[in-house]
């Protein structure tokens, strides 16, 4: 049962009340914001809540135990609060967003309702809609791994073991051209063979897109030898010619491919010796020689 802070209390117990919302938004990149839907700014805990922001809740469902609690926030887009550009970057996705309910005219009572991620959000006519998810829909994820002959570690995390963050696995370099909406030339080439930066990541350092992280499909050598990137899909805000680029080399997950061009065989996190499906389903004939030697070789 939720005990209530006794002021709270006694202000519930009177005959008007003097309540709203407060939202305090934590965005995965260490920025904190404040909301309300009280007519001033209010001030508690250390935070500043914007009032006359557009922020405010939609219908939210919800249900008892552990079943996931579903609601809406939505707001306008802004430059003094949630810009279009941030919104387009992705970087209010995955936010935490903490409700609580306030009494405006003794603010530092408040009361801690619910604490949700920010699920999908979407964007029309100058304003935002943010789906907001509880915690608990962690819970309803596959957890787990499959057997496979492909790694299933994230290139460079602690599972991998491999440190990606500096040279040669990561390099700096500035966009000299932007060829398409997911494509972008390179100042100046990139070390290494051919391919050795496809299934890699481009992480924008400068410019309107500066947060954003896209995954590289594909890498072109130029005839005057700079080095042309695609890109899955086109990022939220263009690029632009003179942002600088943060570009982390790709891996296929072969073992092949850990054990030789990064020496880091002893830490592949897949199953590289694993029969095919073929073999499962094979049998022993009649007419094979059976003389002990392996009826499965890996290739290399």
């Amino acid at each position: 049962m939720r005990q209530l802070p006794s002021a709270l209390a006694a202000h519930l117990g009177g005959d008007a009340t003097t309540l709203c919302h407060a939202w305090r938004v934590t965005r995965r990149d260490g920025v904190v914001l404040g909301f309300t839907d009280h007519d001033e700014d209010l001030a508690f805990g250390g935070l500043s809540y914007r009032a006359a922001s557009g922020f405010a809740s939609a219908d939210a469902l919800f249900a008892a135990g552990l079943s996931v609690e579903a609601g809406e926030v939505h707001g306008g887009l802004s430059s003094e609060a949630i810009t279009e550009a941030d919104v387009a970057a992705g970087r209010y996705d995955g936010a935490r967003v903490e409700v609580f309910s306030v009494n405006w005219a003794a603010p530092e009572t408040a009361l801690l309702l619910q604490v949700h991620e920010i699920g999908e959000v979407s964007r029309a006519g100058g304003a935002f809609r943010a789906e907001l998810r509880r915690i608990t829909h962690r819970l309803e994820q596959v957890q787990g791994r499959l057997y496979s002959r492909r790694c299933d570690a994230d290139f460079g995390d602690a599972r991998c073991g491999l440190d990606v963050t500096a040279p040669p696995l990561t390099v700096e370099r500035v966009i000299a051209a932007v060829a398409a909406e997911a494509s972008v030339i390179l100042s100046t080439p990139l070390p290494g063979a051919d391919n050795d930066w496809r299934l890699g990541r481009l992480h924008v350092l400068s410019g309107a897109a500066t947060g954003w992280t896209g995954q590289i499909g594909d890498q072109t050598a130029q005839s005057d030898g700079r080095t042309r990137l695609s890109l899955w899909l086109p990022p939220p805000v263009p690029l632009r010619a003179g942002d600088r680029v943060a570009i982390t080399a790709g891996c296929d997950k072969r073992f092949s491919t850990c054990r030789q061009r990064f020496g880091n065989g002893v830490n592949f996190q897949g199953v590289p010796h694993m029969p095919g499906l073929d073999f499962a389903y094979g049998y022993a004939d009649g007419d094979s020689e059976h003389d002990g030697r392996p009826l499965f070789e890996d290739l290399p």
